[in-house]
C-alpha cells in the first residue's frame, strides 16, 4: 500500500504518434506525481495538446504505455477518461451558458427522487462543493450571467464533483485578470490538499513558478526536459523550450546590422497599447525602409498587437500614430485604405482562397480599383498578375492555376504580390516563413529586406530567432503584453532576445522602448 501511495499517479513513457506519416509526438514521456501540480510547456506545435489528447481518449497512440493510479489504461473516449479519473478543462469552456451554474456541475448527474430532479439536493450540493472551493456564487443563476473566473471554477466544481484524480487545465489564466489568477491559484493549491493533481499547461513563466512544482518542457514532438521548477531559472526554461544553447548564440557583427536613420517621421507609432488581456502596454516604432522584428513567446501579445494596428481587434487604451497622425480603425478595411497591410500566421484559413486562381487571390484587394460598372478589367488585372509572377518570381503553371495547387513558399509569395499591388506604407508580416521549405524561406526573407531596402516600413513577427537577428534592423520584445526590451545594432543576439523573454521585470525608462 505505501509502494503504491509513493508510485506516480501518472505514468507516460514512449508515447508515439503521427498524423498522415508526419510525426507529432516522438517517444514523449509524462510523469506526474501525487498531489503534485506539473507544468507541461512548449511552444505551438511542440506536441502538448497530442499528449494530452491520447492520455484523454481524442487520439489514440500508435506506440507507448501509459499508467494511471498503478493500472495500464487506453481510453478509447474523453467521456472513459472521465469516469476514469481524469477531467480536463479547456481554454474555451464547454459549458451551457443558459443553464444554470447548479446544472452545469451535475449534468448528466443531476441527483433524483422519485425519478425526478431532486432540485433542492442539487443546489445544497452545488453550494457546498463551491463553498469548499471558497467560491461563493449564486448556484441558481444561469451561467452565462456569471464572469469568466466563476465560469471556470464551476468547470474545476464539475471536475472535484467527478471524483477527479487529475485535473488537466489548459491555459487556464488566458482569460482573466490579477486577482481572477489569484483566485484560481487557491484553488489550485486546495486540490493539491485534498490529494489531487494537476496538470497546469501556460505560457506565462511567472505563472508556473507561483503554482508548480515540476515542469516538463516538450520541443518538436519529443520531451526535453522533466524538472523540478526549482531546479530550472526562467532563462533556461525558455532556451530549453526553443532549443537553444546560449554559447551558441553570438550577437552579430554592428557593422552588419547597423540601424536606418530614425530621425524621419516613424511609419507606425505606438504608445502604451491596451487590447483585452493580451495587449497591456505595447510601445514602439516603425520607420520607413527597417524591418522591426517582435520577439516573444507564445502568447506574448504579438500577433494581438499587429490585429490591433490593423484594425482587426479593438484597442481598449494608448494611441496609435501612422505617419505622426493619430489613428483609430473601426475595421481592417479602415487600416488598408490608409495603405497598411498585414499577413496572418494562418495562410491557409485567414490568407488564400483555396478554390480560387492565383490571379483571384493576387488582386483581391486591388479589385475594386479594376472593376467598372461591375466589370472587372481583366486586361488591367493580367498585366498586374503578370508582372508581380516575374517580379517575385512565383512558380505558377499560369495566373489561373488554382492557388491551392502552389507550395506553401509560392503561396506566400502570391499573398505578399496581394499587398505590393496596392500603395502600402506598413507590411505587418505574422510568422511569415511558417510551413515553408528551406530553400523558399530564404527566398522569402530576402523579399522582405529587398522591398525595406526600397522603403517600405516592415513589422515581422517570428518564432525563428535566427531570422530576426539576421533580418530585423531592431527587435522589440513583449511579454504578457508589454514591451519590456528593444535591441538594435550589435545587441540583436539570440542570447538577448532570450533573455528578455525570461526576464519578470517589465521595462524600465533606461531600458524601455523608444
Amino acid at each position: 500500500m505505501n509502494s503504491q501511495a509513493s508510485a506516480p499517479l501518472l505514468e507516460m513513457r514512449d508515447i508515439t504518434k503521427a498524423f498522415s506519416g508526419v510525426a507529432a509526438l516522438k517517444n514523449a514521456r509524462l510523469t506526474i506525481g501525487r498531489a503534485e501540480v506539473h507544468a507541461l510547456i512548449g511552444q505551438n506545435g511542440a506536441g502538448k495538446s497530442t499528449l494530452i489528447k491520447i492520455l484523454t481518449g481524442a487520439y489514440k497512440r500508435d506506440g507507448g504505455e501509459i499508467r494511471f493510479a498503478g493500472q495500464a489504461i487506453d481510453f478509447s473516449t474523453p467521456l472513459q477518461a472521465q469516469r476514469g479519473g481524469i477531467s480536463t478543462i479547456y481554454q474555451e469552456l464547454n459549458l451551457i451558458p443558459l443553464r444554470s451554474v447548479a446544472e452545469n456541475i451535475f449534468l448528466g448527474r443531476e441527483p433524483r427522487r422519485l425519478g425526478l430532479i431532486d432540485w433542492p439536493a442539487m443546489y445544497r450540493q452545488a453550494e457546498a462543493l463551491l463553498a469548499k472551493l471558497g467560491i461563493g456564487a449564486d448556484v441558481r443563476l444561469p451561467l452565462h450571467l456569471c464572469n469568466t473566473a466563476t465560469q471556470q471554477m464551476v468547470a474545476i466544481a464539475r471536475a472535484v464533483s467527478q471524483h477527479a484524480q487529475l485535473v488537466i487545465m489548459d491555459e487556464p489564466t488566458s482569460s482573466l485578470d490579477e486577482q481572477e489568477v489569484e483566485t484560481l491559484f487557491r484553488v489550485i493549491r486546495q486540490l493539491k490538499a485534498d490529494g489531487v493533481s494537476v496538470i497546469f499547461v501556460s505560457h506565462r513563466l511567472d505563472e508556473l513558478y507561483a503554482v508548480c512544482d515540476r515542469v516538463t518542457v516538450m520541443r518538436d514532438g519529443q520531451t526535453v526536459a522533466e524538472k523540478a521548477m526549482s531546479d530550472m531559472d526562467k532563462l533556461q526554461l525558455v532556451t530549453t523550450m526553443l532549443g537553444r544553447e546560449l554559447a551558441s548564440t553570438v550577437a552579430r557583427a554592428a557593422s552588419d546590422s547597423a540601424a536606418p536613420e530614425t530621425a524621419r517621421q516613424a511609419t507606425l507609432q505606438l504608445d502604451h497599447l491596451k487590447s483585452g488581456l493580451r495587449v497591456n502596454e505595447a510601445s514602439f516604432a516603425v520607420h520607413p525602409g527597417e524591418i522591426v522584428g517582435l520577439a516573444g513567446l507564445l502568447g506574448a501579445g504579438r500577433t494581438e498587437t499587429a490585429r490591433c494596428v490593423f484594425g482587426a481587434n479593438k484597442v481598449d487604451g494608448g494611441q496609435m500614430k501612422l505617419k505622426g497622425q493619430s489613428v483609430s480603425w473601426q475595421s481592417p478595411a479602415d487600416a488598408i485604405a490608409h495603405g497598411v497591410a498585414y499577413l496572418s500566421e494562418d495562410r491557409k484559413i485567414e490568407g488564400i482562397i483555396p478554390e480560387m486562381s492565383v490571379a483571384e487571390n493576387l488582386t483581391l484587394v486591388l479589385l475594386p480599383k479594376l472593376v467598372k460598372l461591375g466589370v472587372v478589367n481583366r486586361q488591367a488585372q493580367q498585366e498586374i498578375v503578370q508582372k508581380f509572377i516575374s517580379r517575385l518570381q512565383i512558380k505558377t503553371s499560369g495566373p489561373q492555376q488554382k492557388i491551392r495547387e502552389l507550395s506553401g513558399g509560392n503561396q506566400q509569395k502570391v499573398l505578399l504580390a496581394r499587398w505590393l499591388c496596392s500603395k502600402i506604407d506598413l507590411l505587418m508580416l505574422d510568422e511569415p516563413t511558417r510551413g515553408i521549405d528551406v530553400g523558399a524561406k530564404a527566398e522569402i526573407l530576402n523579399l522582405i529586406r529587398e522591398l525595406a531596402d526600397d522603403g517600405l516600413a516592415v513589422l515581422m513577427i517570428a518564432s525563428e530567432l535566427e531570422e530576426l537577428t539576421a533580418y530585423a534592423q531592431r527587435v522589440v520584445v513583449l511579454r504578457d503584453g508589454y514591451s519590456v526590451r528593444e535591441l538594435q545594432g550589435g545587441e540583436i543576439s539570440e542570447t538577448n532576445i532570450m533573455a528578455a523573454m525570461a526576464n519578470a521585470g517589465r521595462a524600465t525608462a533606461e531600458e524601455g522602448v523608444q
